[in-house]
């Protein structure tokens, strides 16, 4: 399942490349094919990028240089981070410039007193949690693409993580942006203000907007104190009205504690044992599995007591059938490796079609059931590989090919599963993308998802900020 880019019968004017060679460094210019080869790479093949010119600007100047001329010459933009996307939003057609802002990423301030830290968007998330880490504190925002990922990737997407439970997802750490406009203007709003009620709330038009009204180039993140101590236990359950149950109780007697909280289906973890490294924590079978992490940045805490007084009073309630808490660092990563492992083992077991949902929490066991039932009535003996933060109410709702099915026969019903798990969704009133966005792979199945209100809405900013349809066209909003 190959799809093409959008605009791959489009041409570059004649000259054009020449003229964008003036305004950028010998570096920023990519057209060799080998060259360009890596960039084109989509996470999950299901699209096709074909860009023939690819730019990396190495300073915000240089990119609007390059936007004006794109401008000028009429020819579309699409921008790139670092390419960990899951739904075709970085793809570009042989008629796109495509632009990578990985040479933009540097760390340009570290503030431990206003708990802030300001970077280039081309900066590798993994880099940005160590940089805070050297200045004594916490950036939350915690993916398994951390070491490949970029902050200005992250916003555009609007990541989400394992902390969102606790510190919100990448818009609630986001205090201040620098964009470059469809137009070439740089809109400088790198302001460090965890108040400022002066006027529209410009940077949110930009957080979750995949690059469809302007490039990010550059951000003021939210900093915390660091954890001074950190608990991970890995639990088996009997239900998934018992994994929310379990939640509730552990937010209630940690004082609100509870830095993650990830939900396993068996079915995942089997698959995981299968196909990677891992190893089951424990004997127990269990239909679902939790793996609960609390942490406090107060020394002399003894989170140890609380969190086995909250396992203590989960096993007197029947919430949790059998559990391990981790005895060092080591063994904490390795109940960690477990559920991160996933995606990678998902992949060795065969075809998967994923469904990156969010519904209310109260209601993920419903969903849950109604959604299974749903696709196992018309796909007998489908695997359901479902997991997630579902802390925060979002679930990757995967589907593994039955056992008697074919890799290719299965993924072409893709389109029909989709139908079948959104629809349920729709019912309980949550959402079809999560956190990875809606690029090429959800354009349609959104515009049909939302109300008429909404999809004007959506499409009257995109005409005002992007008139041209210049800016990543053909994602996220159809014009």
């Amino acid at each position: 399942m190959t799809l093409q880019a959008r605009s791959v019968d489009r041409v570059l004017p004649d000259g054009f490349v020449a003229r964008l060679a003036t305004v950028l460094d010998p570096a920023g210019l990519i057209t060799d094919p080998s060259d360009r080869a890596s960039y084109l790479i989509e996470e999950r093949s299901l699209f096709e990028s074909r860009a023939e010119v690819v730019v990396a600007p190495k300073t915000a100047e240089e990119l609007a240089a390059t936007v004006r001329l794109c401008a000028e010459a009429g020819v579309p933009l699409v921008p790139q981070g670092g390419a960990t996307g899951l739904v075709g939003g970085a793809v570009a057609g042989t008629g796109d410039v495509l632009v990578s802002l990985k040479r933009m990423n540097r760390i340009l301030d570290v503030d431990p007193v206003n708990f802030t830290i300001s970077a280039e968007a081309g900066c590798v998330l993994a880099d940005l949690q160590e940089a805070a880490r050297e200045a004594g504190c916490l950036f939350p925002l915690s993916l398994g693409a951390e070491g490949s990922c970029t902050i200005g990737g992250n916003i555009a997407s609007n990541a989400g993580g394992v902390g969102v439970l606790r510190y919100g997802n990448t818009r609630e750490l986001t205090l201040g942006l620098e964009v470059v406009l469809p137009d070439g203007r740089i809109w400088n709003g790198m302001r460090p203000l965890y108040k400022d009620n002066s006027g529209y709330s410009l940077k949110n038009l930009f957080i979750g907007s995949e690059g469809t009204l302007g490039i990010v180039t550059a951000a003021v993140m939210k900093l915390f104190p660091q954890p001074q101590q950190r608990e991970t236990a890995f639990c088996a359950l009997g239900s998934v009205e018992d994994a929310l149950a379990l939640l509730s109780l552990a937010r209630r007697l940690s004082g609100d504690g509870v830095s993650a909280f990830e939900l396993m289906s068996d079915f995942s973890l089997d698959i995981v044992c299968k196909h990677t490294e891992g190893r089951r924590p424990y004997d127990t079978q269990a239909p679902w599995h939790a793996l609960i992490e609390l942490t406090t940045s107060r020394p002399g805490d003894d989170l140890r007591r609380c969190f086995e007084s909250i396992l203590e009073a989960a096993f007197e309630q029947g919430l949790v059938l059998d559990g391990v808490v981790a005895e060092s660092e080591d063994q904490a990563g390795r109940l960690w490796q477990l559920r991160e492992a996933t995606p990678e083992a998902q992949k060795r077991a065969g075809g998967s079609i994923k469904h990156d949902v969010s519904v209310p929490v109260s209601r993920i066991p419903e969903f849950i059931a109604t959604a299974s039932a749903a696709v196992m009535e018309r796909m007998p003996g489908v695997h359901v590989c479902a997991f997630g933060h579902v802390g925060d109410g979002n679930v990757h709702y995967n589907l593994t090919q039955p056992d008697d099915m074919d890799k290719a026969a299965f993924l072409a019903r893709w389109g029909e599963m989709n139908a079948i798990v959104h629809e349920v969704v729709r019912t309980i009133g949550g959402s079809i993308s999560a956190e990875h966005g809606v690029g090429l792979l959800k354009l349609q199945e959104l515009a049909d998802f939302r109300s008429d209100v909404e999809n004007d809405l959506m499409r009257s900013l995109k005409r005002a900020l992007d008139p041209d349809n210049r800016m990543n066209a053909g994602k996220l909003v159809a014009i």
